[in-house]
Order: structure tokens, then C-alpha cells, then sequence
């Protein structure tokens, strides 16, 4: 399940991504007809795993797995009522060879005239399995 539709930009601290798949009414991740809010933590996640995989020039990168989200502070009840898209914001603030710290948000994207509104943020531990992916 691919969720980021578009990177917007990256560099090795950081990465922006876009989606409007939320509204979607068959968005898999939908429960009772609703997308709540901590769905939006899957978005993150994406972009946190697709700044590793950019962030690498290994053939075979190594598997990383959502260890724990911290710090989590929701600014809406559901996603799916959200009509603009959605830009996700991952910054690496910390990491080695067994860990990374990411600090994530996932605002609306209101336009570039328009203040964004804030949707979920946090922080991700993500640990990364030792030895190679194959």
C-alpha cells in the first residue's frame, strides 16, 4: 500500500511529499466509512521510509521498521473530511546504524498564499534490521 502520491522536495534532513488519496472512498485504510486522524501517522511513516531509501546509496537497503511514535498531538478528529491535499514533513534529527529519530507532520495544504493547516504531528523511532534486506 503506497500512500505519497508526489515528493515535492529532499535533501539528507529532510523530505516533503504530497497525497490526495485521503478522500478517496476506498482508501484502505478506512474503517466504518471514516479516516481517522491516526491514519495520517501512516502517511508519515511513508515519507520517513522513503527519505531512507533516497538517503542511501546501497543496492539493498536494510529493512526499517516503526519502533514507536512519541510526542503524537492530533489537530483534527478525521482525515478524510480534509479537502485540500495532504503534505507530509519528515526532518531526521537523530540516527546510526541501528536507529533513526524522525520528527513528522501532516498539514492541508491550503496554496502558497494560505497558512497550512496543521493536521498531526510527532515523533518516530524507526529501527533498522541489522544485515542486508535480501
Amino acid at each position: 500500500m503506497c500512500l505519497l502520491e508526489e515528493v515535492l522536495e529532499w535533501d539528507v534532513l529532510r523530505i516533503v511529499c504530497r497525497s490526495g488519496n485521503h478522500r478517496a472512498a476506498d482508501h484502505p485504510l478506512r474503517s466504518g466509512g471514516r479516516l481517522g486522524i491516526a491514519c495520517a501517522i501512516e502517511y508519515a511513516a511513508q515519507a520517513i521510509a522513503l527519505h531512507g531509501v533516497l538517503c542511501t546509496d546501497d543496492p539493498s537497503p536494510r529493512m526499517g521498521y516503526l519502533a514507536s511514535v512519541r510526542d503524537v498531538r492530533f489537530g483534527v478528529a478525521r482525515i478524510d473530511a480534509i479537502t485540500a491535499d495532504l503534505l507530509c514533513t519528515a526532518t531526521r534529527i537523530a540516527g546510526n546504524a541501528g536507529t533513526m529519530l524522525y520528527e513528522f507532520q501532516v498539514c492541508a495544504d491550503s496554496g502558497p498564499l494560505n497558512p497550512s493547516l496543521w493536521l498531526v504531528g510527532g515523533r518516530a523511532t524507526i529501527a533498522v534490521q541489522q544485515g542486508s534486506a535480501g
